[in-house]
């Protein structure tokens, strides 16, 4: 008799294990939802990293050749010297990038170019439109862009 005792209290009940994976599953859902916060977070900064490192190219494409590449030029102009009017007067050889591309940005999307830019209209607009590749948008689907020190 003392057998049978032992192994009830030594065995988890159903309802035990179902209390157990229901905090598990609540523990994931909560961390989860963290984690993918970072995740966006994450790649607004790593936009706002590369819209710096390609203003910085095109500051030297300026130096170099006396003006911003033109809008129909456009980023592309960082790694192909642009036949377009107007011509470069002094284009670097290899291009203003390493690799011989224009980066995409995090969400996998080609970055916007313009200028005069609408809100730097002595200089250029540089941006990405976010997690849904679409103008606007709020959190992680809201615009990141050279016009703005701090943008979500």
């Amino acid at each position: 008799m003392k057998r049978a005792e032992d192994r009830r209290t030594a065995a988890f009940t159903l309802i035990e294990i179902m209390a157990v994976v229901i905090i598990i599953g609540l523990l994931t859902t909560v961390v989860g939802g963290m984690v993918f916060q970072q995740v966006d977070k994450a790649r607004a900064t790593t936009a706002r990293t590369q819209l710096n490192t390609l203003e910085a190219q095109l500051e030297l494409y300026r130096m170099d050749n006396a003006r911003f590449p033109t809008t129909e030029q456009g980023l592309d102009a960082l790694v192909h010297e642009p036949a377009g009017e107007p011509a470069p007067r002094n284009y670097q050889p290899g291009g203003y990038l390493k690799g011989g591309k224009v980066p995409l940005d995090p969400w996998g999307e080609p970055y916007y170019y313009e200028s005069p830019g609408q809100h730097n209209q002595h200089s250029f607009d540089l941006w990405s439109h976010g997690a849904d590749s679409a103008p606007g948008g709020e959190g992680p689907d809201s615009d990141v862009g050279n016009w703005a020190d701090e943008q979500s």
